[in-house]
């Protein structure tokens, strides 16, 4: 738990919130400042401060228990259909530097847009990318 952390002060009970689900590894409410009504934060209780800091056990609760939140979000909402969304770092738009998964619903006339200029690989630049991840992905493997 970090002391300045406002998602530890949620889980600690020390700042209210409007809880949806809540286990042993995981808790889920209705973010104060949401794209749609309806929209849900699920976060690991352990502090961790993005994605690739979290437990696997604990990931796997939170991914379990947003598939079913993201079935009641919609059922609940009406929405037919929903984002799922992590933002990880600050210059990603992360603002709580605790990890956290956004459930959004969403709606056919939407003006949020989650759409950003695509960019296009020249030459050899695919491969060159694809050669440069699977090397850290076997180097990740053989610590």
């Amino acid at each position: 738990m970090e002391k300045n952390c406002v998602f530890c002060k949620i889980i600690a009970g020390e700042i209210p919130s409007a809880k949806v689900y809540e286990d042993e590894k995981v808790l889920a409410f209705l973010d104060i400042a949401p794209f749609n009504f309806g929209h849900t934060l699920v976060i690991p209780k352990e502090h961790c401060h993005c994605f690739t800091a979290i437990p696997a056990d604990t990931l796997a609760a939170m991914m379990s228990a947003a598939q079913r939140l993201a079935i009641a979000v919609m059922r609940a909402t009406g929405a037919p259909a929903y984002n799922l969304l992590m933002n990880n770092g600050q210059v990603a738009g992360q603002e709580v530097p605790h990890a956290h998964l956004h459930i959004i619903p969403r709606f056919v006339d939407d003006p949020v847009s989650f759409r950003a200029p695509q960019k296009h690989y020249e030459g050899n630049a695919i491969a060159e990318f694809a050669a440069k991840i699977q090397e850290r992905l076997a180097r990740q493997s053989a610590q």
